[in-house]
């Protein structure tokens, strides 16, 4: 059974051996995401050692960022490294062109919803090599610049996404789902978080809301399933979990 994360580090240790346990199970496509705020402006560093990681283990690994901005730093605070960096793709260069024959695993960090096509093209050129995604932005809705046809792609896309790691906080504790266990809703207690109940889809919506009501104090809802004020708030219970991964 997994253990929850109590530090940032151990969340990336424990997606990192998610990826590599997915990948090694024929997860082709596979996303790690941790739904935190301004967690984008750690897609560099993690980028980094995710590449680290699968080069240790022979594996010819190509780093790609959403434009050329982002991998020309990237080059530049790395130094010399035993794996390729570059970018999607542009209107100047196609994503054809930034693939090789001898990669065998492509790493993309933070590609949003803008990038949506360039990421399911890389997805077909990739073949049967994987593709891992590092904190994709994929679902961001407040991403404007792309129409209706962009949008049925992305959503049909990210159907094919498998998520090998994902953490979230909520209110009253986390949603965390870890390769190869099951999704799973932890609850804040004072002696730490407790595993609550596990689940074979990824809670949302109202269903999540419905469900955290049941676990954290079923007596609270109403007949019409409102639930009654809670006495803590969701910023303090985020801040309080953000200081947590933080420190």
């Amino acid at each position: 059974m997994n253990t929850f994360p109590e530090t940032l580090d151990a969340a990336v240790e424990q997606a990192k051996a998610a990826a590599q346990t997915a990948i090694a199970d024929g997860y082709n496509l596979v996303q790690v995401e941790l739904v935190v705020p301004e967690i984008a402006l750690q897609a560099e560093a993690l980028a980094l050692e995710f590449a680290q990681l699968f080069a240790e283990t022979g594996s010819r690994v190509k780093v790609m960022f959403p434009d050329t901005g982002a991998s020309a730093l990237a080059k530049r605070n790395w130094g010399e490294q035993p794996f390729a960096v570059t970018d999607l793709g542009s209107r100047f260069t196609s994503i054809e062109t930034q693939i090789a024959e001898e990669d065998e695993i492509f790493i993309v960090a933070c590609p949003s919803a803008v990038e949506v096509e360039r990421v399911e093209k890389l997805s077909q050129l990739a073949g049967d090599r994987p593709v891992l995604f590092l904190i994709p932005q994929l679902e961001d809705v407040a991403v404007v610049g792309i129409g209706l046809a962009a949008r049925q792609l992305r959503d049909r896309f990210i159907k094919n996404i498998y998520s090998c790691y994902y953490l979230r906080p909520l209110e009253e504790g986390a949603i965390l789902r870890c390769h190869p266990s099951p999704w799973q809703i932890w609850l804040e207690q004072e002696s730490g978080y407790e595993l609550a109940t596990e689940l074979t889809t990824k809670p949302m919506g109202e269903d999540l809301e419905r469900l955290m009501i049941g676990l954290t104090n079923p007596q609270t809802a109403d007949g019409d399933g409102k639930p009654s004020q809670k006495k803590t708030s969701l910023l303090s219970n985020l801040q309080k979990f953000l200081n947590a991964l933080s420190q």
